[in-house]
């Protein structure tokens, strides 16, 4: 790609507020300075990352149109929705963290008398019409008026189902701030948001807000909304940091070995919300399945065990064709082969990851299609989780040998 070219006035004048601007003048000139801006487009850490669908259409869509398994991409019943949520987060933390998973990638943080939103998406639809697109399969669990005041929103990137107009719009009524990736910050002016509200960072910088300090991390993924695909917006993922506590945000992510650094640079985390939903073997690079998760998330402890893992990107949107409830069920599995700690909230449920307890039920059984051999139990979850854990030993052990591997770690399946 030569480089970066705006669309004509015709054209703009025609495409839907929700498609954002393009990034201009002095955010444009920044984004050509910045080092991981090359040939018109942002880099990803590792190298290209495959971004469409690896497989012909054909074969993409034989899948996605599968009579047998379309019912499984979604709950059979009502997903429960906890009840309280608006009355538990207006006491304060009894240990100065708490985490609300919202749903998808939505989730409250308060760290040490700070209150962060990350990744708001209040809208019935993960799209820029209203009529088409990814329709929410659970209501948010309050009304985003109810979360009283926020003193930052943090955005990871501009895709729809994480940077969603009407929430934005929402919020630039109130006195937030905003951080974001670089060049996001154009589409929020665009709905609103004066500039001087927004904190725009390359992977690396660093900003502070009240008591906390938010750092744009790398992250393997990509960006657009409108009709052009050009990566001319940055993606990132999050660290957050208090004065007692630290919180990390993947946004979404492929594997790659930059976890480790983010981990020694800015962690340990008492609390990682970690993407493992809407996985596929058609983009293998920018999105991770549960085992890759819970790797990344042992990547940013320092390699051991430590603090919560709160699994993110899974349950509200039907964005890809694994079955609705693998991402929790697999996310059980990593845990009991890492013996990690994980918090497996309801949409709405706050807990304290610090706190000797946090929730930890398959919900998600309650409402899901039931596999054909029935849910796995805890010995048959240990099992799986224990091929799992050898499999992904064996290819890092294939790898450093320099030979090939055993390919890319198994999803480990719903049932």
């Amino acid at each position: 790609m030569s480089g970066f070219r705006p669309l004509s006035s015709g054209l703009r004048a025609l495409q839907p507020a929700a498609f954002g601007a393009d990034p201009s003048g002095e955010r444009m000139a920044r984004i050509r300075r910045s080092p991981h801006f090359k040939d018109g487009v942002f880099q990803n850490p590792g190298g290209t990352a495959r971004i469409r669908p690896s497989a012909s259409m054909t074969d993409f869509a034989k899948v996605f149109f599968d009579k047998e398994e379309r019912p499984r991409r979604a709950p059979k019943g009502n997903i429960p929705v906890h009840a309280t949520t608006l009355a538990d987060i207006a006491r304060p933390p009894a240990t100065g963290l708490r985490l609300t998973w919202m749903g998808h990638s939505s989730v409250l943080a308060e760290i040490d008398g700070h209150r962060v939103l990350f990744d708001p998406v209040w809208g019935e639809r993960c799209s820029p019409f209203s009529f088409v697109g990814p329709k929410r399969l659970h209501p948010v669990p309050l009304p985003l008026a109810a979360l009283g005041p926020v003193d930052v929103v943090v955005i990871s990137h501009d895709h729809y189902d994480h940077l969603d107009m009407p929430s934005i719009k929402a919020l630039a009524g109130t006195d937030t701030l905003f951080a974001v990736p670089l060049g996001v910050g154009e589409h929020l002016e665009l709905w609103g948001v004066s500039a001087d509200r927004i904190r725009e960072l390359d992977w690396h910088e660093e900003t502070r807000i009240g008591g906390l300090t938010l750092t744009a991390t790398p992250a393997r993924h990509f960006c657009g909304r409108g009709m052009r695909n050009t990566q001319h917006t940055l993606w990132a993922s999050w660290s957050v940091a208090g004065d007692e506590h630290r919180v990390y945000h993947s946004g979404d992510t492929g594997y790659f070995e930059g976890f480790k650094d983010i981990g020694a640079a800015h962690g340990p985390f008492d609390a990682t919300m970690i993407q493992i939903g809407a996985y596929s073997d058609f983009w293998p690079d920018i999105h991770m399945t549960p085992e890759e998760g819970m790797r990344a998330h042992l990547d940013l402890q320092g390699g051991a065990p430590h603090g919560v893992m709160m699994p993110i990107h899974w349950a509200t949107f039907n964005l890809a064709t694994h079955p609705w409830a693998e991402p929790g069920e697999g996310t059980v599995a990593a845990a009991h082969a890492t013996g990690s700690r994980i918090a497996l909230p309801r949409p709405g449920e706050p807990f304290e990851p610090t706190a000797e307890t946090v929730p930890g039920d398959p919900w998600w059984r309650a409402v899901a299609q039931e596999p054909a051999g029935g849910w796995p139990t805890a010995e048959a979850v240990t099992g799986a989780a224990i091929k799992t854990a050898a499999d992904s030993a064996a290819k890092e052990q294939a790898d450093a040998r320099g030979v090939e591997g055993s390919g890319d770690p198994e999803t480990v399946p719903a049932g």
